[in-house]
């Protein structure tokens, strides 16, 4: 079982693999709870009402195959009342909880003064290449700090693809021509629990050609203070990119051209 991965701050964050785990075990507890009361109500039944060979009472009123309680005050009528109103307050209250939980989900913690880091998922056959808003991109492992919502936009190059970490419960298509929008975060105790550096797998989850099976990736989560520091290292990276993006003799991304070979096919 993966461990809950939660933000340990004062704004109560939730990481998504906590929220669908906590929706996950409320949905059994309550379902094995409501089969256990509906199972253990049928086996009285059977055993009060069985066939003992004796002549039924003169007041009892047995049960017809097909028939429908008329609603006139008789009991059968009373038990099914109960049944629909407590099986209708059990689903509408189960629909409310994880509503306002997918909601939140969706547009993810308020992050306030202390903000977010906003980097680009270009998928591509057959890997992943990670923009960061300084223009530094690496290939195939994604680096960020922990404590931080990460938002990612997710887009493709060439066909659809499908950017997603089972061990984060985050998934999000990647299309050529257009984007989508995703977010993610991991607490220092994790980190620390993976002994200073937590990884998590990468995987495409659309069928997009004879490499797919090897289209993966890593998500790299380090301290705030190593992760300021491996930053701050990668502007002169940029720097150069830009200049030899610049220059026409220059023109070939031999690292796009070995990514794309992997499996096969020609970028």
């Amino acid at each position: 079982m993966i461990h809950p991965i939660t933000l340990q701050q004062g704004t109560d964050w939730q990481a998504q693999a906590e929220v669908f785990e906590e929706i996950f075990f409320v949905f059994l507890a309550l379902g094995t709870l409501v089969g256990i009361v509906v199972v253990s109500y049928t086996l009285w039944n059977v055993y009060k009402y069985r066939d003992d060979g004796s002549e039924p009472d003169a007041d009892f009123d047995a049960p017809v195959v097909g028939e429908l309680p008329t609603g006139q005050g008789g009991p059968k009528a009373k038990k099914l009342f109960l049944s629909f109103g407590l099986s209708a307050i059990v689903v509408i209250s189960l629909v409310v909880y994880a509503y306002g939980l997918l909601l939140y989900v969706e547009d993810g913690p308020d992050t306030g003064e202390e903000g977010d880091i906003e980097i680009t998922v270009e998928g591509y056959q057959f890997g992943w290449e990670f923009l960061y808003p300084n223009g530094h991109s690496e290939m195939n492992e994604l680096v960020v700090p922990a404590d931080k919502r990460i938002d990612l936009t997710v887009t493709s190059r060439d066909v659809w693809h499908n950017f997603g970490s089972s061990d984060l419960r985050i998934k999000s298509d990647a299309i050529p021509g257009e984007t989508s929008e995703t977010w993610f975060s991991v607490s220092s105790d994790e980190v620390a629990a993976q002994g200073g550096e937590a990884t998590f797998r990468v995987e495409c989850f659309e069928l997009c050609g004879s490499g797919h099976s090897a289209m993966k990736g890593q998500i790299t989560v380090i301290p705030q203070d190593e992760w300021d520091e491996w930053y701050a290292n990668t502007e002169g990276d940029s720097e150069s990119a830009s200049v030899e993006d610049a220059d026409p003799a220059s023109d070939t991304d031999t690292s796009r051209v070995t990514g794309a070979a992997i499996g096969g096919v020609g970028a």
